[in-house]
């Protein structure tokens, strides 16, 4: 079920094109990784979901509610995580949900123990009396958080969640996307420059680049719009040549290389081709010493289809 739509989409400051004809659909309990060099158009993609911003042309349905015609209806099913810090830094943290609790129709008992409920779950209880001006980056980073979940929304957008924060609270967060997606079914929307976050915790990713989506679909179905290959690294024992011939007679085995005492191939699948080179090699009395095996990453993929670093 896409419980988001993005239909169309464009946007531009002036002359300049920044979302171009975007076209999206993001389902129901999704870890979905939106990612892209600075400028790409992420947060102005964002901000339209949001209705912070609103499209020239196209339309987003939350829920099957345009954001633009039901607002109202479209936003309370959403939880937003901005990359500047939303605040108030002369207030301690209970009282920042506070306040933020009563902007989302929260009070009384239910407030109580919304703000109960986010503190344990950002690991930030024993520091609610602290003024946020004492936090530390990666804190006020939680605490923007838990701001966001207080109303139990069914979608969060995390954007840049985890940038200049220290490693500690880099993890906490993203434990606590993971966590919150799997045990509540919350569907997540995740922009970040790190691309071995998005690996990690996506299980769906865009990747945009000059306002167009230039790839879209799982981590395996981005990677095989680069290349189907996979290379295999088998270090052997008591190897022989004429043994190269039984191997190469293995469906999606494309290539091999063999150099005393290392055995290279080049395969279409390693996991299914793996299991037939190990009873070849061990029906051939061949000892294996050590297995590796190269995958294309997802920063090699975006790097192969933009031409960039993503940190650029």
């Amino acid at each position: 079920m896409s419980i988001i739509e993005i239909n169309n989409v464009t946007k531009r400051y002036e002359d300049k094109l920044v979302v171009d004809s975007i076209n999206l659909n993001i389902e129901k309990g999704e870890l979905f990784g939106l990612v892209g060099p600075n400028g790409a158009g992420k947060s102005t993609l964002i901000s339209m979901i949001c209705g912070l911003l609103k499209a020239d042309r196209g339309d987003i349905k939350i829920f099957d509610n345009c954001i633009n015609k039901k607002p109202v209806e479209a936003k309370r099913h959403i939880g937003f995580i901005p990359q500047e810090v939303a605040l108030y830094e002369n207030l301690n943290a209970y009282d920042n949900l506070v306040f933020w609790g009563s902007m989302y129709g929260l009070k009384g008992s239910t407030l109580k123990n919304r703000i109960k409920e986010v503190l344990e779950a950002t690991g930030l209880t024993e520091r609610s009396k602290d003024k946020v001006k004492k936090y530390s980056g990666g804190m006020k980073r939680r605490l923007n958080i838990a701001a966001a979940i207080m109303h139990h929304p069914d979608i969060i957008i995390m954007d840049e969640p985890t940038v200049g924060i220290d490693p500690q609270s880099r993890n906490h967060i993203l434990e606590f996307t993971k966590n919150l997606n799997s045990e509540y079914g919350t569907t997540v929307i995740y922009t970040s420059h790190y691309m071995e976050e998005v690996e990690s915790l996506c299980n769906r990713i865009a990747i945009i680049d000059e306002g167009r989506v230039v790839a879209s679909g799982t981590k395996d179905e981005i990677k095989r719009m680069v290349t189907n290959e996979e290379k295999l690294e088998i270090i052997v024992e008591n190897f022989k040549e004429e043994i190269i011939l039984k191997l190469k007679r293995i469906e999606g085995v494309k290539r091999i290389k063999y150099s005393d005492p290392l055995l290279i191939f080049t395969v279409e699948n390693s996991q299914r081709n793996l299991q037939d080179i190990i009873i070849i090699l061990m029906s051939s009395s061949v000892r294996i010493n050590n297995i590796s095996v190269d995958s294309p990453n997802l920063e090699t993929v975006f790097l192969s289809l933009t031409g960039k670093n993503l940190r650029d």
